[in-house]
C-alpha cells in the first residue's frame, strides 16, 4: 500500500481569493475623512482578464519553494507510514498462509496485532495529512495575499475593467476585481424603489445619551 501526500490546490476558494484581492483595493479609513461621494455608474468598453488564481499562486517561484520545503519536512513521516503499511501487508500475507491446524488463540492474537497496526496506520495517515494540509494552507494564504495585489495592479495598469478567476466555486468564474464605475447596484435599487412606489422606512430617532453620574464629593 503506497501512501503519498499531494498538494490540495482547492484549499482556497474563489470567495477567499476575492476577499484577499478586495483588501488590496480598499482605501484605509480615517476618522477625519468625509463620506465619499457616490459614484455615478456608467457604461465603459469592457476589457476582461482571466486568471487561474489558485494555480497561479502555486506556480510562482515562492509557491514552488514553499511546496518543496513542506514536502521535505514531511518525508520522514511519509517514510514511516509507508514502512508501517508494508508491515501490515506482510502480516496479512503471513496470516493468510497460516496452517489449518493453528490454534484459535494464536489466530486471534495475530488478527488483533494486525487490527492494532492498521488502526495505528490510519491514525498516522490522518494526523500527517491534517498537519500537512494546515502547513500548505498557511503557506498558500501568505503568498495568495501578495499574488492578489499583483494581479489587481496588473489588471489596472493594462486597462482591464474586470478580472475573473476561472477556478471559482463549482468551476464557474468568479469576479476578483472590477471598475467601480460599472457597479449599477445602487442605481437599480433607486429605480426599483421609484417603480414600486413603496415609501422608505421613517428614520429612527437618535438614541438618547445618558449623562454620566456626577462624582461624589470627597470628604
Amino acid at each position: 500500500m503506497n501512501r503519498t501526500f499531494v498538494l490540495a490546490t482547492a484549499l482556497a476558494t474563489g470567495l477567499a481569493a476575492s476577499s484577499l484581492v478586495a483588501q488590496t483595493t480598499k482605501a484605509p479609513a480615517t476618522h477625519a475623512a468625509a463620506a465619499p461621494a457616490p459614484i455615478k455608474p456608467q457604461a465603459i468598453p469592457a476589457k476582461i482578464a482571466i486568471i487561474a488564481f489558485e494555480q497561479g499562486v502555486i506556480a510562482t517561484n515562492e509557491g514552488q519553494r514553499a511546496v518543496a520545503d513542506i514536502q521535505k519536512k514531511y518525508e520522514p513521516k511519509k517514510d514511516a507510514i509507508e514502512a508501517l503499511s508494508t508491515e501490515v501487508d506482510s502480516l496479512k500475507k503471513q496470516y493468510q498462509a497460516l496452517p489449518a491446524n493453528i490454534s484459535d488463540q494464536e489466530r486471534a492474537s495475530r488478527l488483533k496485532n494486525i487490527d492494532d497496526k492498521e488502526k495505528a496506520l490510519q491514525r498516522n495517515v490522518e494526523d500527517a495529512q491534517n498537519s500537512y494540509n494546515q502547513d500548505v494552507q498557511e503557506a498558500y494564504g501568505k503568498i495568495a495575499q501578495k499574488f492578489g495585489g499583483t494581479a489587481v495592479k496588473y489588471a489596472q495598469d493594462h486597462g482591464f475593467t474586470v478580472l475573473l478567476n476561472e477556478g471559482g466555486a463549482q468551476g464557474l468564474p468568479t469576479v476578483l476585481w472590477w471598475q467601480r464605475e460599472t457597479d449599477i447596484t445602487q442605481a437599480v435599487i433607486d429605480a426599483y424603489n421609484t417603480a414600486s412606489g413603496v415609501a422608505p422606512l421613517p428614520p429612527q430617532a437618535p438614541t438618547p445619551q445618558h449623562a454620566a453620574p456626577a462624582a461624589a464629593p470627597q470628604q
